[in-house]
């Protein structure tokens, strides 16, 4: 899933997550963003 920059998968995570609709979408992005490193929130 190398299609998205970092800051749009990170930015796409924190939406699905603030809908709460899309439960695989969710699981797929966090997946991603643990892959790559980052984190989507800051501590």
């Amino acid at each position: 899933m190398k299609i998205m920059s970092n800051e749009q998968l990170v930015v796409s995570y924190r939406d699905a997550l603030k809908s709460g609709s899309e439960k695989e979408w969710i699981r797929i992005l966090k997946t991603e963003i643990q892959k790559r490193g980052l984190k989507p929130f800051k501590d």
